[in-house]
């Protein structure tokens, strides 16, 4: 590719088992890699102020923190606790100075077929936490996911139902263009101009692996970028025309990679982000 506009972010969850995240912070600085993701669950095993003190002086820059949403549950005592987890998210984003709080939606409440009432659980749930997030200048990025992870995970599934939340709920509130999730759309190249054009900034993170032909395992078995069948060029073309400023943040969820040196796996994303993103 040799013309890199966007500079690569190391999400932690591509060395989830073998790295903590002070060695997933030093990792980056070893190889040269500005920008870092973490994950909820590893900040809170660093320490938030710990881990703002070793993000600052390693010279990173935090391209999202993972993650916030869940928000839909079959009582209100349980969305009245998805949206106190949200808040303490928001705090965190805050804290290591995130560029947004990613949110993976949630799914439906087990037992629900009601995948409807799940939407609006999730928009009620985004309206309820975005004064806060607009009050700490925290966008909320929303990461639709593919949809064969709508009943568990996320009901939010193709970015035109993300753009349809941000151009009801306003300010504030973006989206994680996750190539994973997003690449077997038709429509997702109008919904990123569509995305561009109602706000430059609506686009709040870029994530980039790929697609392995023969998936093994619908979470576990992403593929290193090249590996797969996403074109990766065209996407990050598309993106880069809709003016989004900020990271390729790698992010690879499979457990091949997780039982690689941590190393070895970071300077093949440098190779792969350089080659053929």
């Amino acid at each position: 590719m040799g013309d890199i506009r966007y500079p690569l972010s190391f999400n932690q969850y591509t060395a989830k088992t073998k790295w903590t995240l002070r060695q997933a912070i030093e990792g980056c600085a070893r190889h040269g890699v500005t920008g870092i993701a973490p994950w909820r669950d590893k900040l809170a095993e660093c320490g938030v102020k710990t881990a703002a003190k070793l993000i600052r002086d390693a010279g990173l820059k935090v391209s999202g923190l993972c993650r916030g949403g869940m928000f839909p549950a079959a009582d209100a005592a349980g969305r009245k606790a998805a949206i106190e987890d949200n808040l303490r998210a928001l705090e965190e984003a805050v804290g290591i100075d995130a560029r947004c709080l990613v949110l993976v939606c949630g799914g439906l409440p087990v037992g629900s077929k009601d995948i409807a009432g799940a939407r609006q659980m999730v928009k009620d749930g985004i309206a309820a936490i975005l004064p806060h997030a607009r009050a700490a200048g925290m966008p909320l990025a929303i990461e639709p996911l593919h949809p064969m992870y709508a009943a568990d995970r996320n009901c939010i599934n193709t970015m035109a139902q993300a753009n349809d939340i941000c151009d009801e709920l306003g300010e504030g509130v973006g989206i994680a263009v996750d190539v994973y999730h997003l690449w077997w759309d038709p429509d997702l190249k109008a919904e990123i101009e569509r995305a561009a054009k109602t706000d430059p900034r609506r686009i709040q993170a870029y994530h980039i692996c790929d697609w392995h032909y023969d998936t093994k395992d619908r979470l576990l078995d992403r593929g290193m970028m090249g590996d797969g069948v996403i074109d990766l060029p065209l996407i990050r073309k598309w993106v880069e025309d809709a003016g989004y400023e900020g990271y390729a943040e790698v992010e690879i969820l499979s457990s091949r990679w997780w039982d690689a040196d941590p190393d070895d796996v970071m300077r093949l994303c440098i190779e792969r982000h350089r080659t053929v993103c």
